[in-house]
């Protein structure tokens, strides 16, 4: 009758592995430290932490920074407004990039605030135009 016990392996010291490798058992040592900090795990699997237990790696991870999408727009906005005659990129300089009001920029270039007012809506207008043609 079979033993209801098994006879369990002993793992290698590190001297025989160290001979087994041929390597000294400092390296052995440091190889085993460095082994013991890496884990494998699905990003599914449900991580701890200050956000909640139930919340999966991937979860976490998948955190979008709001700034990414302005700096896209932005990027994509240059060349276009690069484009632009210059009274208009002031126009879209003074209105955007320093918070101008119509009737500011009206006052600046000797125009009313509507007559800004149109003009800002035109170079809106062409400036979508141009990024959303194909």
């Amino acid at each position: 009758m079979a033993s209801p016990h098994r006879s369990r392996v002993a793992e290698p010291t590190t001297a025989e592995l160290a001979t087994l490798t041929g390597t000294s058992v400092e390296e052995v040592v440091e190889g085993l430290t460095a082994s013991a900090g890496y884990t494998a795990a699905s990003l599914d699997t449900p991580a701890g932490g200050d956000d909640g237990p139930g919340r999966s790696y991937s979860a976490r991870a998948s955190f979008v920074d709001p700034g990414f999408d302005m700096v896209e727009n932005l990027h994509v906005l240059k060349p276009a407004i690069a484009a632009l005659p210059e009274r208009e990129r002031d126009i879209v300089s003074m209105r955007f990039g320093q918070e101008m009001t119509q009737a500011r920029i009206g006052e600046r270039l000797g125009l009313s605030q509507m007559h800004v007012s149109r003009l800002i809506s035109r170079i809106l207008g062409r400036l979508r135009a141009e990024l959303v043609a194909p």
